[in-house]
């Protein structure tokens, strides 16, 4: 399938997409316009704050976006209210310091004329002073308006939506048409956002201020009509996405529970399957927030009440939120989880299900051929010789990496950190010796790796099961049995299989859910 075949079959989703990048878009842009010229005139006149406020700017500026927006996770929840405030933040510096330049770089003779005529401070703001430094203001704009296009793929990463989605999606999944798909049109708004801009740009610079001929000023007339046409569509146009999202995102139903996932294959499968199951079997509406992130963000918003459930492994559960040494105890796994959970965050554990995604060390069949490898005491035999490429979470968490490399008592040549489906394609173009990856992962299947086996139980159990609000199992009761179907119906090459589904026939994760529950006759 080539990539204006993908983008034939998905068009009503990456229209959808679209439509959110530029709402999110907009929503940032004119909140910084609204903070950041204000500030700009007030440092213009109050020079005590000069410093202090562009030097705040500039530390926003340096801040690594992710950072930034995962430092602000726990304050401001998942969602648009975090990524809207991330990329406000970054799009002030422009704003503020052309405003400054602006005025402050207008002739002071303008000014003392302007006082001589008994102007007040406030008619020469607003009569002389802005109309003079709106172009220069309107340059800041726009160069935070493009850049705001770009950072707005982060807010896919929280559930905010937006062309992120398509391009985390397929980097994932190693789909460079999906990864095509949320980019090009990505880069289409930020180029047609520097069209508009520059059309403002030139429409608030004065007339008498542009060189224009004597006899071209008819023609020069003319252009500023068709600009201003131009802009009036695109206000239009804008105004209706607005209006179109409040109309659709209004939900009659008083019955909604949001259903959150990780950012990885096996979670966004899992996430659409406990939502049709919802959906399909009671009268609940169900918000869907799939492909939220790492651990970390989906179990903050579930404390945090965004989201209601979502699917978890019971060993990353024990280690990484709890702080548990790894233990290889199912049982005991399990039953500590469920205590802890519901006496330390009034959350529930429903019924594991009957697949355990365990971590695995894989490598290509020619080394495991070449090394004679089967288990991971075999690979740290020759491990000094290797390079790894794991995730970041496998990287740094004691039942990853540091703790492996205890057990087995192994070091590699090199450990880098890899997010996602680029750890497989540097194993397979030879960058890497050796990858991190879940049992049940479909790229394992992709591209024919060979798992090795954990000789000495290291790994503890990740078995995966439904994590739930106490306040809203409570409420609505009726889904315990529906996710609890779960646990009998799915197992290891159950799971794989769907996986593969979408890792390597592309199919969206959503369709492979609705897919599989209507074979089992459970939708």
């Amino acid at each position: 399938m080539n990539i204006l075949e993908y983008i034939l079959q998905n068009k009503t989703q990456i229209i959808s997409l679209l439509i959110e990048h530029i709402r999110l878009t907009a929503i940032s842009v004119g909140l910084a316009i609204l903070i950041g010229v204000p500030l700009g005139i007030l440092i213009s006149y109050v020079k005590k704050l000069n410093k202090p406020i562009l030097g705040a700017a500039n530390i926003i500026q340096a801040i690594p976006s992710m950072a930034l927006l995962g430092f602000s996770i726990p304050f401001l929840g998942i969602g648009t209210l975090p990524a809207v405030t991330t990329v406000i933040l970054y799009s002030l510096l422009p704003i503020i310091k052309n405003t400054y330049t602006g005025i402050s770089n207008i002739n002071p003779q303008t000014i003392e004329a302007a006082k001589g005529i008994g102007l007040t401070k406030f008619q020469i703001l607003t009569k002389i002073q802005i109309p003079l430094a709106l172009p220069v203001i309107m340059a800041g704009v726009r160069i935070s308006s493009v850049t705001a296009v770009g950072l707005m793929t982060i807010a896919a990463f929280i559930g905010a939506g937006g062309l992120g989605y398509l391009v985390f999606s397929g980097i994932r999944t190693v789909n460079n048409n999906q990864i095509l798909a949320g980019a090009i049109p990505a880069c289409i708004l930020a180029l047609a956002v520097d069209f508009l801009a520059s059309i403002v740009e030139k429409l608030t610079t004065p007339i008498s201020l542009q060189k224009v001929k004597s006899n071209t000023k008819k023609d020069f007339m003319k252009t500023r009509k068709i600009q201003k046409g131009i802009l009036a569509i695109s206000s239009i146009f804008v105004i209706l996405i607005f209006i179109f999202s409040a109309i659709t995102n209004v939900n009659t139903n008083s019955k909604v529970i949001t259903v959150g996932s990780k950012d990885f294959s096996e979670q966004m499968i899992l996430g659409h399957m406990v939502s049709d199951l919802i959906e399909e079997n009671t009268d609940i509406s169900v918000n869907r927030k799939i492909n939220l992130g790492g651990t970390q963000v989906c179990f903050s918003a579930l404390k945090s009440d965004d989201i209601d459930l979502y699917i978890e492994y019971s060993g990353t559960a024990y280690g990484d939120t709890l702080g548990n040494p790894p233990i290889s105890d199912m049982e005991k796994v399990y039953a500590t989880v469920k205590n802890d959970f519901k006496e330390k965050y009034n959350i529930e554990v429903l019924k594991q299900m009957n697949f355990n995604n365990t971590y695995t060390l894989a490598v290509e069949q020619e080394t495991a051929e070449k090394y004679n490898l089967e288990s991971i005491s075999d690979l740290s035999l020759i491990a000094t010789n290797l390079k790894s490429g794991t995730t970041l979470e496998f990287l740094n968490r004691d039942d990853g990496l540091p703790g492996l490399s205890k057990k087995y008592n192994f070091s590699f040549k090199d450990s880098i950190g890899l997010d996602g489906s680029p750890r497989y394609t540097a194993l397979i173009s030879k960058e890497i010796d050796v990858v991190d990856a879940f049992a049940t992962d479909g790229l394992l299947k992709k591209f024919k790796l060979k798992t090795l086996k954990d000789d000495k139980n290291f790994f503890p159990p990740y078995y995966a099961m439904p994590i739930v609000r106490g306040e809203t199992l409570k409420e609505y009761p009726e889904i315990i049995p529906l996710l609890e179907q779960l646990s009998t119906i799915l197992n290891d090459d159950i799971m794989m299989e769907l996986n593969y589904k979408v890792d390597e026939l592309q199919m969206e994760p959503d369709d492979v859910s609705r897919e599989f529950l209507e074979k089992q006759g459970l939708i």
